[in-house]
């Protein structure tokens, strides 16, 4: 799917999820909102499989790619979602930076920001979702 990378993750997804906002609070950033959908869905009588969101993301960094392009904020801040597939396997996904830029025309001024976003997001994200 255009502007997503999704790896398999070797846990279940509240596990993935569990990992992912420890190793987010390790590294400084911030975790702002975490959502169930599967629980979300239960709640209205409906069923999906296990789905969780986690909204994170480091306020300085964001703001600069604000600062370059002020739309960029639809998509900050960082979000991964892991999610079972009809075949019990769990995935993380969460946008690819060079897509945003893209979505965005982030000129140069973003560009070191865009880099550590991506080499982070691609660590922490194998770091949650690999024993």
């Amino acid at each position: 799917m255009d502007g997503l990378i999704t790896i398999q993750s070797d846990y279940s997804v509240k596990e993935t999820i569990d990992r992912l906002a420890l190793i987010v609070e390790s590294k400084g950033l911030t975790v702002f909102l975490r959502i169930d959908h599967q629980d979300n869905a239960a709640k209205q009588g409906l069923l999906i499989r296990p789905t969780e969101l986690l909204i994170f993301g480091n306020p300085k960094a964001g703001t600069i790619l604000m600062q370059d392009k002020q739309t960029s904020g639809i998509d900050l801040p960082a979000k991964a979602l892991a999610w079972q597939d009809e075949k019990e396997k769990v995935w993380l996904t969460y946008n690819d930076t060079n897509w945003i830029a893209s979505r965005h025309d982030l000129t140069n001024k973003s560009e070191m920001i865009l880099k550590a976003i991506e080499e982070g997001m691609t660590l922490i994200s194998i770091q949650a979702a690999k024993s």
